[in-house]
């Protein structure tokens, strides 16, 4: 559930598993056992890994259930409390998960020596792309934000470690690596290293044939002109994620955000000098204490200056322990659920827009598995999704594709091999 780091956290367990001598099934019937690593970043992220968790129940009543992650880490009583729930375990033992697992379906009270992992491979766990997590933690101080007090500090996986990963998935097929973290910007800060981030891109690029490497989430404050500059090889996927939350300076004030406005609007247009078609993709936290209607309507003024790609929109909802709980101008729930609604309206019409340009182009598109229906579904590089039929087999391939013109946010397109 929830962050592209617990994909590749989730990854890895299922590696560790199968490196155990199991096997990984995809029939929650069919299991022994089901984890679940769970989200708790808003109030509906816990409900929809509650809803998740009692679905896996039903599914498999016999199974026996092992929950971590942050949802874990936050409220481990409740957790433990839901029907077939077996083991809670919090972030900091979730290295811990396929040990005491494994143990119980061995019948050891001793926790099982793990032989390693068994190798990546393209959908082997339940992704073409592959997902790397080279940081976790975070330092900042944002006063909404739950997850820097349930996953800890910032740290990095070191860089030889993170490099011979990216090799790994590399020669292991990967024809797109995803790096990610909780605050993948500050990746190597904790090690030491100057502008990390931008040097294991360097690296990655320099010392491996991917053909695509895409960076998750990075916050505005920790993008360089060092790490911008990178995007001028094509293989850097022309996505950048910078989570803005506000667009009015007061409202960031009160957040703890280290940026402006107008220092964010900067940044979009250094982006857009050196990749103009460069999809940037964002975060909007409505309703936030001392929101007022002025506040809010600067922030859908802004959003529709820069003209985002896609938009991330969470009405805000209060997180134990945040200092945001203590403000006071608390914004009504249905206000914030209106406001809400306006802004992914507005975050539609404009994602409509960047798809739009993209129509009569050739991009090259990796397709992930077929469809029930038959069709094959992929992403471009400006991570936009499409969808086509075609008789060939196109899983984990990169083809030149026409985009033509779709419904429901997916384009459709014509793989254009000769």
């Amino acid at each position: 559930m929830g962050c592209r780091l617990n994909a590749a956290e989730i990854e890895g367990l299922a590696r560790a598993v199968s490196g155990a001598g199991h096997e990984v099934v995809w029939d929650p019937a069919e299991a022994d056992a089901i984890v679940l690593n769970s989200c708790a970043v808003t109030a509906r992220a816990v409900h929809k890994s509650r809803q998740r968790l009692r679905a896996l129940h039903r599914a498999n009543p016999g199974a026996d259930l092992a929950v971590t992650g942050c949802w874990a880490t936050a409220a481990p009583d409740l957790v433990s409390g839901v029907e077939g729930v077996r083991w809670a375990l919090p972030n900091e033992e979730k290295a811990m998960t396929v040990a005491q697992v494994l143990s119980s379906v061995h019948g050891d009270s001793a926790l099982p020596e793990l032989r390693g992992m068994a190798p990546w491979a393209p959908g082997r766990w339940g992704h073409t792309r592959a997902f790397l997590g080279v940081q976790d933690g975070c330092d900042h101080t944002c006063t909404y934000c739950v997850t820097r007090i349930l996953r800890g500090p910032g740290r990095s996986l070191p860089f030889a470690d993170a490099l011979t990963a990216a090799k790994d998935r590399a020669a292991s097929g990967a024809q797109e690596l995803v790096l990610t973290g909780v605050s993948l910007g500050a990746y190597g800060r904790d090690l030491g290293l100057e502008d990390g981030l931008a040097r294991l891109v360097t690296a990655i690029l320099a010392e491996t044939d991917l053909p695509r490497l895409r960076l998750s989430s990075i916050e505005p404050w920790d993008i360089s002109p060092t790490l911008l500059a990178l995007w001028q090889d094509p293989r850097l996927c022309r996505q950048l994620h910078i989570p803005l939350q506000s667009g009015s300076d007061a409202v960031l004030r009160r957040m703890g955000r280290q940026i402006t406005v107008g220092e964010y609007r900067r940044l979009v247009v250094d982006a857009r000098a050196v990749s103009p078609d460069i999809a940037i993709t964002t975060d909007i936290l409505v309703g936030f204490p001392g929101e007022t209607a002025e506040a809010f309507a600067e922030t859908v003024r802004f959003i529709g200056d820069v003209g985002f790609a896609r938009l991330h929109v969470f009405p805000y909802s209060e997180r134990p322990g945040t200092a945001a709980v203590r403000l006071p101008d608390r914004v009504p729930a249905a206000e914030r659920r209106a406001r809400g609604r306006e802004v992914r309206a507005l975050g539609e019409a404009l994602g409509a827009a960047y798809r739009a340009r993209f129509v009569g182009q050739i991009l090259p598109v990796l397709w992930e598995p077929q469809t029930l229906a038959g069709e094959w579904v992929g992403l471009t590089d400006t991570y936009l999704e499409v969808r086509t039929r075609d008789a060939r087999a196109l899983y984990n391939t990169i083809t030149p594709t026409r985009i033509c013109d779709g419904e429901g946010g997916a384009l459709t397109g014509e793989v254009v091999l000769g």
